[in-house]
């Protein structure tokens, strides 16, 4: 299985959705996707939606702790929303919840960036 990545810029707000399997093989494709469009775009933050995430190993953790380095040098913030047990189990383990703050869904997440 492969990852699906859709990218919509609302404001200066990022919102990523993937879907499918988030590993070595794909990592890199969404690394190069999102680095370019918050260079590119003035973003400020992210939204993560993980709700059609199914897989994801340590290369997708790598690249979503990229990312939120890169936005907080921003001075900005990264929001995960709608997320599945088994990748929250991973985020939990990994300690990312601990900096990357989890919401219900992706139009709250919004909403407490300002973003309606």
């Amino acid at each position: 299985m492969s990852l699906a990545i859709e990218l919509e810029v609302k404001h200066n707000v990022l919102c990523i959705r993937l879907s499918g399997e988030l590993d070595h093989h794909t990592a890199e494709d969404l690394r190069n996707q999102v680095t370019e469009t918050i260079e590119n775009k003035k973003i400020n933050h992210i939204v993560l939606n993980l709700e059609k995430l199914s897989f994801m190993d340590s290369s997708g953790l790598g690249v979503i702790l990229g990312r939120y380095k890169q936005i907080k040098n921003n001075g900005g913030e990264m929001v995960v929303c709608s997320i599945s047990p088994a990748v929250k189990r991973l985020f939990d383990m990994s300690g990312l919840f601990k900096i990357i703050r989890l919401e219900s869904d992706e139009d709250y997440a919004l909403q407490t960036l300002g973003v309606a």
